[in-house]
């Protein structure tokens, strides 16, 4: 049976103005790594350049929002101590040039956006979008339910005080082949891709919103 779940049809945004991080916890590292996998990828096919996507890890899922919210913080005190930065970190219009048209063409295999190579400095500014990443698998006690619950609630939070779109990586699963199966390890889709996309398309429109527009 087909499934159902998904963003829906897939948008391309054209992510080369944008600096992007990845913090992924080190439980059940196996499918975690291949998510943070899925997720360069969808970066890197979507113009993301190699040394404006970062990555950190934290031991697990409930430290996530308090390294996302760190990490953000971080970029803006970054971007503030840039003398060809922008001046004010506040403000967070991560770029000059014009964002009314947010679509990219479809990427293929020679396009520049899908080259890991660049000669260009990485961007200094407020990260554009953050990507949180872990798996929770259900045990014998409550502790899957209080941290899937804590760190599900903590992550909307630090978006919404912040500012900054958060993209939900967190695999609440059942048993290990669910996981498996959403990380891609088994032929099938990997959910990474996913959050790759959603980080693109959010952080492009975040900048046109940031402009007082909405296309």
């Amino acid at each position: 049976m087909a499934s159902l779940k998904g963003p829906g049809e897939t948008q391309i945004h054209d992510g080369s103005n944008l600096r992007i991080a990845i913090v992924h916890a080190r439980w059940n590292i196996q499918m975690v790594s291949a998510l943070v996998a899925g997720a360069r990828k969808s970066l890197l096919a979507s113009g993301v350049r190699e040394e404006n996507i970062v990555v950190q890890d934290v031991p697990g899922s409930y430290e996530l929002p308090f390294a996302v919210q760190r990490m953000y913080t971080s970029s803006q005190i970054e971007s503030s101590n840039n003398p060809t930065g922008p001046i004010s970190a506040v403000t967070d219009l991560l770029s000059s040039a014009s964002l009314t048209d947010l679509t990219m063409p479809e990427p293929t295999a020679s396009s520049p956006q899908n080259s890991s190579k660049s000669s260009t400095a990485p961007l200094a500014t407020p990260f554009s979008a953050i990507i949180a990443i872990g798996v929770l698998i259900k045990g014998e006690t409550m502790h899957f339910e209080y941290i899937a619950d804590a760190t599900s609630h903590g992550l909307m939070k630090v978006q919404l005080d912040l500012g900054v779109p958060v993209v939900f990586g967190l695999l609440t699963l059942l048993n290990e082949e669910q996981g498996r199966a959403r990380a891609g390890m088994d032929g099938g889709h990997c959910h990474g891709e996913d959050w790759g996309r959603v980080a693109v398309e959010l952080g492009v429109k975040r900048q046109v919103w940031a402009e007082g527009k909405f296309s």
